[in-house]
């Protein structure tokens, strides 16, 4: 072997980048973001080795207590975000350059099986976080978050979460029969000690709640709620400054749900609320969030079959952008 062949073979392995808009066009496929598809050949882990985010479709909706719909929005919102170009104007940094990112497809689930969904959902992210990797989870419905924690929890140990969200998700079983819901993932996240105590922050809260203990469940575990009349007061900006000091320098999950945004700007989803955020306010506060150790992030209940001519996906797209981009500052 020559010298010049030594060197070569001990040359890194090109960083994945946006594929360029003619490339997509070319090939017709939709990855997330125009970006590189993970090897699906190779086993376990294997598939995300080298990459620094890993974005992985979850298409259940088995979760929902209202409309369905959410399985599909994989699909939609990776059509709606080959338009999402790399350079962030706002952070000023080339998020897919900093950032070495992959569409990971969807994590392959049985619709009907929903503690099966919850086992291969886990699985997925920890082979993710295995190959050193952030993930971001498209929903799919707010019933992924819990298997989601649990595989951060593994590697990471109780986290810090901001919960972006109309509800409080910490209902139990009892007004529909089943304690594994989307509206109870943070419930069960807190009793296995998952959230790191004091350190669930929720923003955008505004719904009503069938029962006292849902309100106050939160508070045994120092969560601490940010209503919308709070933030609609103090503004998303002073909120999202008072979360990054609160987190400090802990590592955090980000899951948001799109129902926070009220249902002008965002239509498409299955159980709306009333006087939320405008889109501007949620891209301003996940900005507002820069500087955070982010070790995954979320984005659920966007509902294709109930959206106006993809308004919501598009926004879904560019706060999944705003995510990714938090994630490329830590790597700048």
């Amino acid at each position: 072997m020559s010298d010049n062949t030594s060197v070569a073979l001990r040359l890194p392995a090109p960083r994945p980048a946006q594929q360029s808009a003619a490339a997509y066009l070319r090939h017709g496929q939709t990855p997330f973001f125009r970006l590189p598809m993970a090897d699906f050949d190779r086993p376990g882990a294997a598939p995300y080795a080298g990459a620094d985010a890993v974005l992985l479709g979850v298409p259940y909706d088995g979760g929902v207590t209202y409309q369905p719909g959410a399985r599909l929005a994989p699909y939609h919102v990776r059509r709606t975000s080959a338009f999402v170009q790399p350079f962030h104007t706002f952070h000023e940094i080339d998020v897919f350059g900093a950032l070495a990112a992959i569409d990971g497809g969807n994590v392959a689930i049985p619709p009907f099986e929903p503690e099966i969904v919850r086992h291969l959902v886990q699985t997925e992210v920890s082979r993710v976080l295995a190959a050193g990797a952030t993930p971001f989870l498209v929903g799919g419905d707010h019933s992924i978050l819990l298997p989601a924690l649990r595989a951060i929890a593994a590697r990471h140990g109780p986290v810090a979460v901001v919960h972006v969200d109309a509800h409080l998700d910490t209902s139990d079983g009892e007004v529909w029969g089943n304690d594994f819901h989307h509206g109870t993932p943070l419930r069960h996240a807190l009793e296995e000690g998952l959230v790191e105590h004091g350190q669930l922050h929720q923003i955008a809260i505004r719904a009503s709640v069938g029962s006292p203990d849902d309100a106050s469940f939160g508070r045994r575990f120092g969560a601490r709620v940010h209503p919308l009349d709070e933030v609609a007061a103090l503004g998303v900006d002073a909120i999202a400054a008072e979360v990054r000091r609160a987190v400090g320098l802990r590592n955090v999950y980000v899951t948001f749900d799109v129902d926070a945004i009220d249902p002008a700007f965002a239509p498409g989803t299955g159980t709306p609320v009333p006087g939320g955020l405008t889109s501007r306010e949620a891209i301003a506060l996940l900005r507002g969030l820069a500087g955070i150790n982010l070790v995954g992030m979320d984005l659920v209940e966007v509902a294709p079959s109930l959206d106006h001519a993809d308004v919501t996906c598009h926004l879904a797209a560019h706060l999944l952008y705003e995510g990714l981009a938090l994630a490329a500052l830590r790597m700048a």
